[in-house]
């Protein structure tokens, strides 16, 4: 008999909760009928000043597959909680997820805007991109390279060779999920070797939550600014001789209220 799955999540505290989150959240669009176009990450969505689809995006799933492949490689992938001794752990784990979050969602922005400058492919101008996998897909990669040993395991059966994990995973999610993000993809696992290869480093205690800080300051003003929800007690006003903005408390029904359809349906893709 397999260990009783509390043990488990004892062992994988910040999997769990991460797991525990996606979850409680696919469960509230799925109960309040909340379209991908209301919290995806698109180029389009990024340029108006949405920002804070980097964050709703990463976090949210659509497909209850798109779901469950993800939080299951997740949950494999959670033994780099209990690999403290070569320089991972529950501290690692947590301040690169921060690192692998925001990089992977700007990655993603600006190979869109190569293809839609460049390449002139107007198509990624408003593509809509959800799901954790880029997150998935960097941890993949870093656990690839530090212990190449390692297997992932899948749906409780299937288990592939870590070190291949990545590439093996984007082919079987393109099978499977016709709509998963090559580029998401491909972003995570460039963030994710980034940092395996040391490119990214320095992080620690201080510096996580002070990007934490910024991360909210930045999801609430982006939210506020937007109209995406009413936050009564904080007003930007625009000043003609400065770009920041500036905070104060408005007079009653001053407030906006939220838009749920703010941007038009386009296409999707699942990372």
């Amino acid at each position: 008999m397999g260990r009783p799955l509390v043990f488990e999540v004892l062992e994988k505290p910040a999997t769990s909760c991460i797991i525990g989150l996606c979850s409680a959240i696919w469960f509230y669009i799925q109960k309040k009928n909340v379209g991908y176009s209301n919290v995806g990450l698109s180029y389009e969505a990024a340029l108006d000043g949405h920002h804070w689809r980097l964050i709703t995006s990463a976090f949210s799933h659509i497909s209850v597959i798109h779901l469950v492949f993800n939080m299951s490689a997740l949950w494999s992938l959670g033994v780099i909680e209990k690999l403290g001794h070569i320089g991972l752990g529950v501290e690692f784990y947590l301040q690169y997820t921060l690192v692998l979050v925001v990089l992977s969602g700007v990655l993603v922005l600006l190979l869109y805007h190569v293809l839609i400058q460049k390449f002139k492919l107007e198509y990624f101008r408003r593509v809509t991109a959800v799901g954790y996998s880029c997150v998935v897909f960097g941890w993949m990669t870093i656990l690839a390279v530090k212990q190449p040993s390692s297997k992932l395991n899948l749906f409780g059966f299937l288990s592939l060779p870590i070190s291949f994990a990545p590439f093996e995973s984007l082919i079987f999610t393109s099978i499977i999920v016709p709509q998963a993000s090559f580029i998401g993809h491909l972003s995570g696992i460039i963030v994710g070797y980034s940092i395996a290869w040391g490119l990214i480093h320095g992080m620690n205690n201080y510096w996580a939550v002070s990007i934490l800080g910024w991360i909210i300051l930045v999801f609430v003003f982006s939210l506020k600014q937007t109209g995406t929800i009413d936050i009564s007690f904080i007003e930007i006003e625009h000043v003609s001789d400065s770009t920041l903005p500036t905070i104060g408390f408005p007079a009653a029904g001053n407030g906006r209220t939220l838009q749920m359809n703010a941007l038009p349906f386009g296409a999707s893709e699942l990372v």
